[in-house]
């Protein structure tokens, strides 16, 4: 198994495009179970005034036969830092590249972002139905309530 991050210094990806995830087989192919990432300060850039935007993404899948290294995915999530994207390409572009390279038998995120222009915008996509008898929890991220 060749890793590009574990064990090994890792400086942050230029763009997402450059980021290298990296895969290891999965421990228990044998049952569906839910692995959850949660990234509470989550960073782009808006692609028209270049400010940052914010958000707490919650990324869910059940694996298939690898499963995504947590430090090789904490760089490409950070590589976004500087990245312009809408918040719906940023949360959907995430999801679709990790189904892609890792072929889980489902994936979801939820992406929380906090108000851009007074208004807060979440975003929610899946891969497909998840498989029978997964367990699903809550994400657990509050709806945007502001001051109140």
């Amino acid at each position: 198994m060749d890793l590009s991050h574990l064990g090994r210094a890792s400086r942050l990806p230029a763009s997402p495009e450059a980021a290298t995830l990296d895969y290891v087989p999965n421990p228990r192919p044998d049952r569906p179970y839910l692995v959850r990432f949660t990234a509470p300060e989550f960073t782009s850039l808006c692609p028209v005034t270049g400010q940052p935007d914010f958000a707490h993404l919650v990324i869910d899948y059940a694996p298939g036969e690898t499963i995504v290294e947590s430090k090789s995915l904490k760089l490409f999530l950070s590589s976004f830092r500087n990245h312009a994207g809408f918040h719906e390409d940023v949360t959907i572009g995430i999801a679709e590249r990790l189904v892609e390279e890792m072929r889980p038998l489902w994936l979801r995120i939820g992406g929380y972002w906090y108000p851009r222009g007074g208004i807060p915008i979440d975003v929610f996509w899946q891969s497909a139905a998840p498989p029978d008898g997964l367990w699903l929890p809550d994400q657990g991220v509050p709806a945007y309530r502001g001051r109140g």
